[in-house]
């Protein structure tokens, strides 16, 4: 599990501790920031235990703190700012098994888009921008690695495994989506893991669509040299 991950994941056990969850939920309901002092009258909790909880919540990710004069003076003699607590702008979200909507979102919406400014066909827009994609995704690991592809597959929720001379996808990070418009995801996946591995040229493997119940659409073959190949 990577650190981004496991940070969500820890984001959201913090919620299961019941005055933390009370909290976390005064604080996002309320229009302006809240203090300690406002938080502890809201939940009937002293206001120590509040502190605790409401920084907790802040190293989780969940709280952002501001500093505010709540008098509105100003310059020399305004008293100290206090210490308010506001929803985290970052969201947090964790799904078992991963799916990774952003991703595909992000590719079917610039697709969109430009697809309307050219006048090109989406689906060929969404063919290039997948397989640029996977391009960028191989530069997260070193090309040298031998299992690069692997890594990069792990760290976006495919869960990768071996079998046979192939790797198998036991996960697909955009199930809904593929189970709703087959045609176009898994055609969206396959040029994003191919352009993964064109970024990855010693990877030795080919994305094939190998659609399997329970499994990714996709599957990667081992490459195999041709008649009079090294």
């Amino acid at each position: 599990m990577d650190e981004t991950r496991t940070a969500q994941v820890a984001a959201v056990a913090a919620l299961a501790e019941p005055t933390r969850r009370r909290l976390y939920d005064h604080v996002v309901r309320q229009a302006a920031p809240v203090s300690r002092d406002e938080a502890a009258v809201a939940v009937g909790v002293p206001r120590a235990t509040v502190a605790f909880h409401l920084d907790r919540l802040v190293d989780d990710g969940l709280l952002d703190v501001v500093f505010e004069r709540r008098t509105g003076r100003t310059g020399p003699g305004a008293g100290r700012p206090s210490k308010l607590y506001r929803r985290a702008e970052c969201s947090v979200s964790v799904s078992l098994p991963e799916r990774r909507y952003d991703l595909a979102g992000e590719l079917l919406a610039a697709s969109l888009a430009e697809a309307e400014r050219t006048g090109e066909r989406p689906g060929a827009v969404l063919d290039r921008r997948a397989f640029a994609r996977g391009r960028e995704l191989a530069g997260e690991v070193a090309s040298a690695d031998p299992d690069a592809a692997l890594r990069v597959l792990e760290g976006h929720g495919f869960e990768p495994r071996r079998e046979g001379e192939g790797i198998v996808l036991a996960n697909c990070p955009f199930h809904v989506l593929a189970r709703d418009h087959t045609e176009l995801v898994c055609g969206m996946n396959v040029r994003l893991l191919e352009g993964l591995l064109d970024g990855l040229p010693g990877a030795g493997f080919e994305a094939r669509l190998r659609p399997t119940p329970g499994m990714c659409c996709v599957r990667l073959e081992r490459l195999h040299p041709g008649p009079g190949g090294g």
